[in-house]
Formats: structure tokens, C-alpha cells, sequence
């Protein structure tokens, strides 16, 4: 299950609209809101930072994972070079805050 749900996704099966809207901004975003929030939970405890950071940043190679599968989804045109656009400043965004 987990893994149909990768590889779809890498072998560009999966619309490139639920892969860019519902997977990356919607799904990701909430995932990287949720790591970075047990972060500062972790921090306010006075935990390691090394385990505060590793929290915070644990969700990075998926952010990875999904911009680089729609950058292999993108078809041409202006919808599309605005999707890849946003996946990088996206991915840019998640990593920087």
C-alpha cells in the first residue's frame, strides 16, 4: 500500500493537480506544520537539540520525494511551469522555516 502509493507517484500515474495541490501543499504542509510543532515541544522540554532538529527536519527527504515527483509529472505549458515554480519555493520554504 505504502509503496503503490510512492511508486505511483514517481512513475507519474497520479494527475499532476492531486500530486501538486492535495499531495504537496495540503498533505506535506501539514506534515512539516506537525514536525516542526513536536519540535518546539521537544525544545520547551529542554530535550537534545541534536533530537530537536532531527524532528523538525525528518520530514525533508519527503518533501524531497514529492517535489521531485512533480517535477516528473509536469507536462508543458503555463499551468504547469507555474507548478514547478511553486514546488521549488515550496521545498525552499519548508527547509528555510
Amino acid at each position: 500500500m505504502i509503496a503503490d502509493f510512492f511508486r505511483s507517484r514517481w512513475l507519474g500515474q497520479v494527475p499532476l493537480d492531486r500530486l501538486f495541490w492535495r499531495d504537496m501543499l495540503l498533505v506535506g504542509t501539514l506534515i512539516n506544520m506537525a514536525s516542526s510543532a513536536l519540535a518546539l515541544v521537544l525544545l520547551g522540554l529542554k530535550l537534545p537539540l541534536w533530537l530537536v532538529l532531527a524532528v523538525h527536519f525528518a520530514p525533508v527527504p519527503y518533501n524531497i520525494f514529492l517535489t521531485s515527483a512533480v517535477w516528473r509529472t509536469v507536462e508543458s505549458g503555463a499551468k504547469a511551469s507555474l507548478m514547478l515554480l511553486g514546488s521549488a519555493l515550496w521545498l525552499i520554504a519548508t527547509v528555510v522555516v
